[in-house]
């Protein structure tokens, strides 16, 4: 496995489509990691989304390549954009279980910068560098479920109420200032 020690733990600012490398099309994305300046990442990874925390592999780390021969990474044009280093998946991170290509994601409680957690969060047993108990990681807006109408009823009808309890608490506020 390759030395993980200058991985880090990124969040993606921005997505620019690129077109298509083959078949997969590539993202560029501008990734804060924690310095002054993002760096910019391209990927075909399917889940990457504005907001997503993934494990950063940055320019001069150590990666291991298909012929399972370290590699150090340099910065490199991908699809004519190029790229500050690459997006790590649970396979590069000697995690055990994800699926090859799928950036690896980890929980809000790691800032950009920080090292990847040791182990997947979320994984039955696994003990890693975060907090006890970490929940998995939620990814948002893959495969949310979408309100029927009579839900969306409610829900406008609860905003309407709450608005107006604010504003009788308001008003009510400025009444008893004004005496």
């Amino acid at each position: 496995m390759a030395d993980t020690s200058q991985y880090k733990v990124g969040i993606v600012l921005s997505i620019e489509n690129k077109g298509a490398s083959g078949k997969k099309p590539l993202k560029a994305c501008s990734v804060n990691i924690g310095g002054d300046e993002p760096i910019t990442v391209v990927t075909s990874a399917s889940n990457v989304r504005e907001g997503s925390r993934i494990v950063i592999a940055p320019v001069g780390s150590t990666v291991i390549n298909d012929d399972d021969e370290e590699q150090t990474l340099k910065k490199a044009s991908v699809g004519g954009v190029p790229s500050e280093g690459m997006f790590c998946d649970a396979k590069m991170l000697g995690w055990g279980s994800g699926a090859a290509g799928i950036a690896a994601q980890v929980p809000e409680s790691y800032e950009p910068g920080m090292s990847p957690p040791t182990t997947k969060p979320g994984a039955p047993g696994a003990k890693s560098n975060s907090s006890e108990g970490e929940a998995a990681v939620e990814v948002q807006g893959m495969y949310e479920k979408k309100l029927t109408k009579e839900e969306k009823k409610k829900l406008a009808e609860e905003k309407r109420k709450a608005k107006k309890a604010a504003k009788e608490a308001k008003k009510k506020e400025e009444e008893g200032a004004a005496s």
